[in-house]
């Protein structure tokens, strides 16, 4: 794989062409990588106990690895 964590990333195709960030998490086996502030995920969560409110949770989701190059250090 041609990026590792913590390295600086441009994103190549998709809804979020163009945006860059850092690899937070390397997934080799799967040929995927997650990085900060792209493709990000709206999860909407049930209250677990009574008096507690629901809410919506943001989830970076991964994405492949070929979508995305390197810049620079």
């Amino acid at each position: 794989m041609h990026v590792k964590k913590d390295d600086k990333v441009i994103v190549l195709t998709g809804k979020d062409k163009g945006k860059t960030g850092t690899v937070i998490k390397s997934m080799p086996k799967e040929g995927k990588v997650v990085v900060s502030g792209v493709n990000v995920l709206k999860s909407h969560q049930k209250p677990r106990r009574g008096g507690e409110k629901g809410q919506i949770v943001e989830k970076t989701m991964p994405i492949s690895a070929s979508n995305v190059k390197k810049v620079g250090k």
